[in-house]
């Protein structure tokens, strides 16, 4: 049985990837990417607590087996919709400026 500490390593490690990405890259679509990626490190997160919080119910009695489930359920929802969202915007913003570079889109002026 892989311990929880492996999966909890493994996810700060795609949520740092998913931060740096964000934060250094200029292009849209990478910068997107790298939300989803730090979506999924949470996601990753909320599973792992729910596997173990469901072999040890002694320590926290008061919490629902499939909250964790419940909880990746709900992100996934919000992270459904940012992808339709975002990816409107984004092929809006390359329709008007033909090009997703962030430092080239300035949405302020004409």
């Amino acid at each position: 049985m892989v311990p929880l500490s492996w999966y909890l390593i493994l996810s700060a490690i795609l949520f740092c990837l998913g931060v740096f990405g964000f934060l250094l890259k200029r292009n849209i679509i990478t910068i997107f990417m790298s939300i989803e990626l730090m979506l999924n490190a949470v996601n990753l997160s909320f599973v792992a607590f729910a596997n173990y919080w469901k072999g040890h119910p002694a320590q926290l009695p008061a919490v629902v087996p499939l909250s964790g489930q419940v909880f990746v359920f709900f992100v996934m929802v919000v992270a459904a919709a940012e992808a339709a969202v975002g990816l409107a915007i984004i092929i809006a913003v390359f329709r008007t400026r033909e090009t997703l570079n962030v430092d080239r889109v300035n949405l302020l002026k004409l």
